[in-house]
């Protein structure tokens, strides 16, 4: 099968480079911005893609939500088959691409849009037709692990990690996607599509790392704590769904903890198999190049989607979600919480919160931070 590669830069150039030596799938035509067409196998015209006949599938590695989109239904329509490593994209609009993809009898599969190299979402959606998917989750955002992580073992303040992530390309130049939580929470989105066949648009909660400091990680070092920014996700008992990214603070020997670096750790539990976890590399060049491969062989053995027929847009509701957590405000604010232990330290108030629910914190902290206060919070896994 020839595919055809929507966009040539870090991870398009390893999809072509694997399709070369990947049984059953050749290199197609490579679509580049204008101007850049300068080897033949670049074009500049995803109509020299879609009306191609011998092009039997596409590979878009472009991101964002459009041209992609555009480019994607053109494709589907033209009858060939549509893989993508776009997050945004499966986030945005993957309802309505899974339904015109059934529609044109063509397959649309995304497992490379998270977790990278590691298989997630293709092994999630295996277990869900035989096991009840009970929760799902973990540490799916490289960028923000290997920053806590050189936060906590180096003792480097936010300022530097961050830079050092950008140097090591870990971290885009504008890195508000990772660090809000943004990219951690479309992930999380995606997982709960394939599990639950819910696709959270509303009601998602999503706190990233931009407020932690040096002092706040000493201090919760000091009391046995690690820090991980953790996505996560399960059905709720009427059958909706939560999804939510937040800092979470686990005792040594959590295995988050283990996760060190760029490495992303997934993890689901069905109620027969019990807790899975997946551990690897979750982006770069030949992580992310290796799950589209694993998608377009995927095609080969007859393999067509990854949402099903039912999946629909939805809402999320955390709610339910009910823990403890660490809090770091101002000292005039910390009655805010209702507080099981309070440490005062001159202007600065850390607090531990009684148990609440995830929705509750979230949208607390938002309040307090629209009046101007600096909050850093985490929940805690004990």
């Amino acid at each position: 099968m020839k595919v055809a590669v929507l966009g040539f830069g870090t991870v398009g150039v390893g999809v072509y480079g694997m399709l070369a030596e990947a049984a059953g799938l050749e290199p197609g035509p490579v679509l580049v911005r204008p101007g850049k067409e300068n080897e033949p196998f670049k074009v500049s015209s995803i109509e020299a893609i879609v009306n191609d006949p011998a092009v039997g599938a596409v590979a878009e590695v472009i991101g964002g939500v459009e041209p992609a989109y555009t480019y994607a239904c053109a494709a589907l329509r033209a009858g060939k088959h549509f893989v993508t490593s776009n997050k945004a994209l499966v986030a945005a609009k993957g309802v309505a691409l899974n339904k015109l993809a059934r529609e044109q009898g063509v397959a649309f599969l995304f497992s490379a849009a998270c977790g990278g190299g590691v298989p997630f979402l293709h092994n999630l959606a295996l277990a869900r037709e035989s096991d009840e998917i009970l929760s799902l989750g973990g540490i799916l955002n490289g960028t923000t692990n290997y920053m806590l992580d050189a936060m906590q073992r180096l003792g480097l303040d936010y300022a530097d990690v961050l830079a050092d992530a950008q140097r090591l390309g870990y971290a885009e130049a504008d890195p508000t996607a990772d660090v809000s939580g943004l990219d951690a929470l479309r992930k999380i989105m995606l997982a709960c599509a394939v599990a639950y066949d819910r696709l959270p648009v509303e009601g998602l909660l999503n706190e990233g790392i931009e407020s932690i400091t040096a002092a706040d990680v000493a201090h919760f070092q000091s009391r046995g704590y690690t820090c991980r920014l953790v996505v996560s996700g399960g059905k709720n008992a009427d059958g909706g769904v939560s999804a939510y990214v937040e800092p979470v603070l686990l005792r040594v020997g959590a295995p988050e903890c283990s996760v060190l670096e760029n490495y992303n750790m997934a993890r689901y539990e069905g109620k027969c198999s019990g807790s899975i976890v997946l551990m690897g590399q979750g982006a770069g060049r030949w992580p992310t190049a290796s799950a589209v491969l694993r998608d377009l062989s995927g095609i080969l053995r007859g393999e067509r989607y990854m949402f099903s027929e039912a999946c629909a847009e939805g809402a999320a509701d955390n709610s339910g979600s009910v823990h403890g957590y660490y809090v770091r405000l101002p000292a005039a604010l910390a009655g805010e919480f209702e507080a099981e232990s309070v440490e005062t330290d001159g202007e600065i108030a850390r607090l531990v919160t009684a148990p609440l629910s995830v929705q509750a914190m979230h949208e607390t902290v938002k309040k307090l931070r629209a009046e101007g206060a600096s909050v850093f919070f985490a929940a805690i896994r004990q």
